[in-house]
């Protein structure tokens, strides 16, 4: 476990050595945190400092007081923060998967993965919190694997996925994990033969990867299908999959899978709406998180462009041929904008392609795989590529069209700067209003009598002590009231 455990108040005391720091309550003192530090142990110091973080903090020599101290100690591994464990073999994986790891080029678990592992490994539901491009698919395949290393049957696991693309990718992770165990994985997605799709289930896979409305209809049509001996359920994107979109489909699912289960939910922007989750039947979960929510990685760097709305597309044009050597993402909020825009940049000589909810699926598939392999270097695409969609090299993601969600977003911009890597993202902001006529001299005539009245305000307000009046109370009433009777405002005019 590492350092960054919350701290129950704003005033923990720590003891601790050079391999151990013990964490204990104290009172407060004076806003800042109170550090006990033990090295060599006999020498015991106090050291103040505000922020919670342990390096560089300067030491002074005053009295420890074990009065203050708590009789139950909590042991923190003084290791520094960023990686406690080195290995995937330090999270307890079987050599088979090791062995995968190894061959995927993955040499250091992730932050998420080095979270989540051990508790799936011991059995227990996962809530995981990550930020995109973290790792998060390694982190509940792989205890998914070796629980089915030690217990092997068809239909072990399902995986669910909000978009097609995802599912498939999802699919190819856990076929190149269990590549050497001889793992089975049927992919179910909408816009693909469904007599295929029943063929693949007929040869009983391991692992079954959907989208919710496909499963659905295999679990209503198709003949001999069912997932009653089902020991996992996963969740990618799961606040996605929680939503209303999905509510008649995901219902169903529950209903025909065994309650006794596990159950992982992973996303980069997950709810906390306890309803959502009470859906998805989770038993005392464990809640790992890599990251705050909302959050994106630090080699990110996000800017914005404020333009003409009628010269929109031209300022497009110049980002993308400013950056012609990037590999970019363009995304846009419908399908026919997509359309119209990659073949505007493909008519400029720009190497563009689109993607949308409304291609088929093989085309679909191509333009990705196209994109993927180097041919067009620009994807111009809906939200249906914002998820989970992992291509390593996206130098640049532009939001032609704001998103209206604040997750859409996110998920847009972690299409780029993934596993470490830099990025950038800018999104383009439409000037729709006209400016509002304001001489900044006459509005600045104003600045001395309104700066009086905000300190007069605030003084006001310390005498009373800032706090809320009771019900009933009357001063703020009569406040309005004498103000009201008084002078009306007005600006002084220029002489």
């Amino acid at each position: 476990m590492g350092l960054k455990k919350k701290m129950s108040n704003l005033d923990d005391l720590v003891v601790g050595g050079p391999i151990w720091m013990i964490l204990w309550s104290s009172e407060q003192s004076r806003g800042r945190r109170r550090w006990v530090f033990v090295n060599p142990p006999s020498a015991i110091e106090v050291a103040y400092r505000s922020s919670c973080r342990c390096c560089g903090i300067s030491r002074s020599s005053i009295p420890f007081d074990s009065s203050k101290a708590l009789e139950t100690p909590i042991l923190f591994n003084m290791a520094e923060d960023e990686e406690v464990v080195k290995s995937f073999k330090d999270l307890g994986l079987r050599d088979e998967l090791l062995e995968a790891c190894d061959n995927l080029g993955w040499k250091q678990p992730s932050k998420i993965q080095v979270e989540a592992i051990p508790h799936g490994l011991e059995g227990k539901d996962l809530i995981g919190l990550a930020q995109t491009g973290s790792g998060k698919t390694g982190a509940f395949a792989l205890p998914i694997i070796q629980a089915l290393l030690e217990t092997p049957q068809s239909f072990f696991a399902c995986v669910l996925s909000p978009t097609r693309e995802l599912a498939i990718q999802i699919a190819e992770q856990f076929e190149a994990l269990g590549s050497g165990i001889g793992l089975k994985c049927a992919v179910l997605v909408g816009g693909v033969d469904h007599v295929q799709q029943s063929i693949a289930l007929a040869k009983r896979p391991h692992i079954v990867v959907a989208t919710p409305g496909r499963l659905e209809d295999h679990l209503s049509n198709t003949k001999g299908f069912s997932l009653r001996t089902l020991k996992y359920l996963v969740l990618d994107e799961a606040d996605r999959l929680l939503n209303e979109d999905f509510e008649k489909a995901i219902d169903k699912i529950l209903e025909s899978i065994p309650r006794e289960r596990k159950t992982y939910l992973f996303s980069a922007t997950m709810t906390k709406k306890v309803r959502k989750l009470q859906r998805a039947c989770l038993r005392n979960p464990v809640k790992v998180e890599a990251s705050s929510k909302y959050s994106t990685v630090d080699t990110l760097k996000q800017q914005y462009l404020l333009v003409p709305s009628k010269h929109k597309d031209c300022y497009l044009v110049y980002l993308l041929t400013e950056m012609s050597g990037s590999t970019s993402m363009v995304f846009t909020r419908t399908c026919d904008s997509t359309n119209v825009l990659a073949l505007v940049l493909r008519n400029l000589g720009l190497r563009a392609i689109q993607i949308n909810g409304q291609m088929s699926q093989a085309k679909r598939l191509g333009a990705l795989n196209k994109f993927k392999a180097g041919e067009c270097n620009i994807l111009v695409c809906t939200d249906v590529a914002s998820r989970g969609l992992d291509i390593p090299n996206v130098d640049l993601v532009i939001n032609y069209d704001i998103p209206s969600n604040s997750k859409d977003y996110i998920h847009r911009v972690g299409r780029t700067a993934r596993a470490g890597r830099t990025g950038v993202a800018i999104s383009i902001v439409r000037k729709k209003l006209p400016k509002f006529p304001a001489q900044e001299e006459e509005v600045l005539l104003l600045l001395e009598r309104v700066s009086e009245a905000r300190r007069i305000s605030e003084m006001k307000i310390k005498e009373t002590g800032g706090k809320k009046k009771k019900r009933g109370g009357d001063e703020g009433e009569e406040d309005v009231e004498r103000y009201s009777k008084g002078k009306s405002f007005k600006k002084s005019k220029k002489k």
